[in-house]
């Protein structure tokens, strides 16, 4: 099915487009569902396709892309398709080089130390040149969908992007990165502004080419507190959301809605909420009833089941989707997890909690 990359004109027309209205905010006969990471290590059949291949040449071939994302739709009737990819690739089109280490995930071969490291990125980016294989996977899965879902496009944010960039891999402390705040303030915000104004132009390529949503993961909000989030990660939020609606207006393209998932951010969610983003994203650690207090109801929520929680029997999973539903209500809503599927998560599972929230909405909505 991923064969032949047509031209990106002449899109087959979208067929279900529940989780594109309730991103606007209009009303549906269900919750839609998608999953973060539904592309991925839990299935079996993922890893028939990635065997033994490098994480990131996978990540540049649109045609094992294109079949990754497709995967988890030929097993659940999911509302949305997110295309295979890694935030990672971003600092790679900055120059900087990273690998993926079996067992410890990604690592950069040379983080950045002394602020003179700067001078090593590139510091104009031609995003078609660089991550044009993300493009061309997009416009190919966008055809081979066949107009069954919309195709989500993403990104990291500059803050969580910046963090990797600085530890070299992930940290649980994220000590290094942070050191840079308090003591590179200047130096900081310039690397941020660097990373916005490549985010920005990266997003605007994944909708020409055919994203129909996108969304901004700031994975390591956790790691801030209200104050250094307030002046290192949410102003350069708010700028890509304007900047891509601004650049999307300028080159004619689809104004398409935009999700920000800013995890363990729960100090910063009325900030997020008048961030310039259609929908709020919330990790497993809030409660639905306040979240929706704090961001009022002018945008969509998305989450927020424990991914944990996929590892309880089925019956316990339609319960606790049951709960959830209640709690957020099925309108201006889309349902998730709190964070990304776990490799080790019964695909069986992640089914039940799909199938959960289709029919436990439709029901609520009846009644």
């Amino acid at each position: 099915t991923c064969s032949l990359l047509r031209s990106p004109k002449g899109f087959p027309k979208l067929k279900n487009d529940t989780f594109l209205r309730a991103a606007r905010g209009e009303e549906t006969e269900y919750t839609p569902v998608w999953c973060m990471r539904q592309a991925g290590r839990f299935l079996p059949e993922f890893h028939e396709i990635r065997g033994s291949q490098d994480f990131f040449a996978t990540c540049r071939s649109p045609k094992l892309c294109c079949e990754l994302t497709l995967q988890p739709l030929r097993r659940f009737p999911l509302d949305a398709a997110i295309i295979f990819s890694d935030i990672l690739v971003l600092p790679q089109a900055l120059g900087m080089e990273v690998v993926m280490v079996s067992g410890k995930g990604p690592v950069f071969t040379e983080p950045l130390k002394e602020v003179e490291d700067l001078l090593k990125l590139r510091q104009k980016v031609d995003v078609t040149a660089e991550l044009g294989y993300v493009f061309q996977a997009i416009t190919l899965t966008r055809h081979s969908l066949e107009g069954k879902v919309p195709l989500l496009g993403f990104s990291g944010a500059p803050w969580t992007l910046m963090s990797y960039m600085i530890e070299g891999g992930g940290s649980t402390t994220m000590a290094k990165a942070k050191s840079w705040l308090y003591r590179h303030p200047e130096a900081s915000h310039r690397l941020l502004r660097l990373l916005a104004d490549v985010t920005t132009d990266y997003l605007v390529g994944q909708v020409a080419a055919g994203a129909q949503a996108l969304q901004l993961f700031e994975s390591h909000a956790g790691h801030l507190g209200p104050e250094l989030f307030q002046d290192f990660a949410l102003p350069y939020i708010r700028d890509i959301a304007q900047a891509v609606k601004s650049k999307l207006k300028e080159e004619a393209l689809p104004l398409v809605p935009m999700i920000i998932f800013a995890k363990d951010a729960h100090y910063a969610l009325r900030d997020l909420a008048h961030a310039g983003y259609e929908v709020v994203g919330l990790d497993w650690t809030i409660r639905p009833q306040e979240a929706r207090a704090q961001v009022g109801k002018d945008v969509t929520l998305q989450g927020n089941l424990d991914p944990c929680a996929l590892y309880a029997p089925k019956e316990k999973i339609g319960e606790l989707v049951k709960k959830m539903l209640e709690s957020f209500g099925t309108q201006r809503y889309i349902a998730n997890l709190g964070h990304g599927i776990y490799p080790d998560t019964n695909p069986e599972h992640v089914g039940a909690f799909v199938e959960a929230v289709h029919a436990h909405s439709r029901h609520i909505n009846k009644h």
